[in-house]
Order: C-alpha cells, then sequence, then structure tokens
C-alpha cells in the first residue's frame, strides 16, 4: 500500500486491507479481490489491529467493512496457516479469527457491514461482528465449515444463535446449504437488502445518518444493548473455539 492509501499517521501498514477515511466515516476493506478477499492468518491480524487502531479516535463515528471487488469474504483461507512446529504457535494461528471477531466486535464506534456477492464461513462471522449489516441482492451466504469436516469456530455459534435464533443456525450450520439475502433479511441476519446498483448510496446514507447524531448516546446505545446480549453471546465461551478447530484438523 503506497503512502497516499496509508491514511493519516499512525496507521498500520497493512498489505491485505485498505483503510479509507471520509470525514466522521471510516472505510475498511478487505482488499485481495483476486482471491475473494480471503481470511488469511495475515487478514485476520490486520483486522483485529484495524480495529485497534479506532480507540481513542473520537474523529471516527462509523466504520464501513466491506470487499473490494467481487465478494465481501470467501471465508477462511486455512492454507494460510502452515503447519506450526509446537502447540502453542498452533493454538494461537487457529485462536486468531475469534481475536479478529471479538476485536471487530470491540470497536467503539457503530460498524456496518457492507455485504456483496459472496459472504462464506469466516466472512459470516465477520459481518455478524458489526452492529449493522447491509446486503446487495444477489449475495450469496454459506457456511460449509461441517462439509469442510470441521466446526463452526471463532466464536460464530454464539452470535448466530443471539442473532438468528438456536434452531436457524443449527439447520444453517449442519447442512452447509448455501441462502440468499432475501432468506437471511428474514432470519435477521442482516438489516437491509438493497439492490446491488444501490448498495454504495445505501451504505453510505446509513453512515452519514448515524454520523451526524450526537456521539454519546450513540455509543451509549451501543454499549447498553451488546451488554444485555452479551449474556446470550458469551464471547468468553469461545475461549476453546481453538482447540476444536485444531481437534478438527487432526481427526481423519
Amino acid at each position: 500500500m503506497d503512502a497516499a492509501a496509508a491514511g493519516p499517521p499512525g496507521l498500520p501498514d497493512f498489505t491485505t486491507l485498505t483503510l479509507e477515511i471520509d470525514g466522521p466515516v471510516a472505510h475498511l476493506w478487505l482488499d485481495t479481490p483476486a482471491k475473494l478477499n480471503p481470511l488469511s492468518a495475515a487478514a485476520l491480524e490486520e483486522l483485529a489491529a484495524a480495529s485497534r487502531w479506532f480507540e481513542g479516535r473520537p474523529d471516527v463515528r462509523v466504520v464501513v467493512i466491506g470487499g473490494r471487488g467481487r465478494a465481501f469474504s470467501a471465508g477462511a483461507d486455512m492454507g494460510s496457516f502452515g503447519q506450526q512446529s509446537d502447540v502453542a504457535t498452533a493454538r494461537r494461528a487457529a485462536d486468531a479469527g475469534r481475536r479478529m471477531a471479538d476485536a471487530v466486535e470491540a470497536i467503539e464506534v457503530v460498524t456496518i457491514a457492507r455485504i456483496h456477492g459472496h459472504c462464506v464461513g469466516g466472512g459470516v462471522v465477520l459481518a455478524t461482528a458489526c452492529d449493522l449489516r447491509v446486503a446487495a441482492e444477489g449475495t450469496n451466504f454459506s457456511i460449509p465449515e461441517v462439509d469442510l469436516g470441521m466446526p463452526l469456530t471463532w466464536g460464530g455459534l454464539p452470535r448466530l444463535v443471539r442473532d438468528i435464533g438456536p434452531v436457524a443456525t443449527k439447520e444453517l450450520v449442519m447442512t452447509c446449504r448455501p441462502f440468499d439475502a432475501a432468506e437471511a433479511l428474514r432470519l435477521g441476519l442482516v438489516n437491509r437488502v438493497v439492490p446491488a446498483d444501490r448498495l454504495d448510496d445505501e451504505v453510505g446514507a446509513l453512515a452519514a445518518e448515524l454520523a451526524s447524531k450526537a456521539s454519546f448516546p450513540i455509543r451509549a446505545t451501543k454499549r447498553h444493548v451488546d451488554a444485555i446480549t452479551s449474556i446470550t453471546v458469551g464471547r468468553e465461551r469461545s475461549w476453546s473455539d481453538a482447540d476444536s478447530l485444531l481437534t478438527a484438523a487432526r481427526d481423519p
């Protein structure tokens, strides 16, 4: 990323993301479009770092997270994690997705997931870590982990139970069947579905509306709702997701 794209001083030197600041609205882009923005080990670490970068920046009031090119995200890039020789290193790598989702959810200001194209597996987890979600018509969602021989981790299960309920969560995760934006809206996974050619305008209008409101009550509302739902989500329960992932990787 060149100096012009790097943004304000102090911004981490990303290789998989692009950060744009437009007044009170920040756009954080997954930016490996040739591969449909997979969540590689590097992308997970950079998403967590970018999320922490927003701490103590009162000038930013809304963060929009989206994907460049034809997709929001094709999900986890398991090939990027490699084969670690020691248990501690392997566990930290397996835990990177949970740390990413927790960091995104902990961003103090309102976050909006801008979803289009494909939203797969870990991409769904990333979207559920955002406060609000706007999807383009024609977006394809799927959670294929079980068909790949592993459980859904990264704190995805508690967030899905919070947002769409236990019955729908079990069906979508166990069957791995794809579902479209209309079903995602009906289930409550997304807030709005808009025409694909209107996605940027609709997300921009929502971000501008939220950014124009008084900062304290917006942040207080976010924190209050998160405090209430934390009982359901129980992010602390996901500490062992890395162990489940490692166990699945070793299960023939």
